[in-house]
Order: C-alpha cells, then sequence, then structure tokens
C-alpha cells in the first residue's frame, strides 16, 4: 500500500489550495479514506473523511464549510480541496486509510498559510 500526497504550499490567509492523495497496491474504490493534518506541536487530527463510494463525508468542525473532501476512484486519488485558508490551517496534511487491520499514511505535504 501507498499513499502520496501532494499540492501543499505557500498560500496567503484567504487562499486556496487542493490537496491530492494518490493510492495503489489496494483496491482503492473499496475503502473509506481519510485526510489528517498535524500543525507544529500539536497532536495530528482527524479533518475529514469519506466513504468508499463517495457518498458520505465528515468533517472536523474547524474546517467544515471550508474544505471539501471528493475522490474519484477511477483515478485511485482522493482531493481535499480547502478555502479560506487561514494562518490556524499550517500544518502538514496527511492521508490515511485502513486496510484490514492495518493503518497506512502517506509522507505529508506541508501547508504554510502566511502573508
Amino acid at each position: 500500500v501507498q499513499l502520496v500526497e501532494s499540492g501543499g504550499g505557500l498560500v496567503q490567509p484567504g487562499g486556496s489550495l487542493r490537496l491530492s492523495c494518490v493510492a495503489s497496491g489496494f483496491t482503492f474504490s473499496n475503502y473509506h479514506m481519510n485526510w489528517y493534518r498535524q500543525a507544529p506541536g500539536k497532536e495530528r487530527e482527524l479533518i475529514a473523511g469519506i466513504s468508499s463510494a463517495g457518498g458520505s463525508r465528515n468533517y472536523a468542525d474547524s474546517v467544515k464549510g471550508r474544505f471539501t473532501i471528493s475522490r474519484d476512484n477511477a483515478k485511485s486519488t482522493v482531493y481535499l480541496q480547502m478555502n479560506n485558508l487561514q494562518p490556524v490551517d499550517t500544518a502538514v496534511y496527511y492521508c490515511n486509510t485502513w486496510v484490514g487491520v492495518m493503518n497506512y499514511w502517506g509522507k505529508g505535504t506541508p501547508v504554510t498559510v502566511s502573508s
């Protein structure tokens, strides 16, 4: 199983980014996918999840209304559209899934929100 995130970078407050996570090594369309983030000095937190077919999505209160999780099962890719970014959103963003009893993580993509 491999998860590879991309799309992070430096953005000004109020800006937008779209993160991508390309998955391989398992049948992507069968599994729930998550996005987590970890800010400097803080614990990793779950911010969004999406069901295998994409019909169910959930968000942390901190990002609800600003972030949107989606997936393209044909491309084995999960996305995180982030709008109205604020300095508190500065973190490393990770893609995550459980396959069987194993928990898998990507290496993360850093997002910095600063003027």
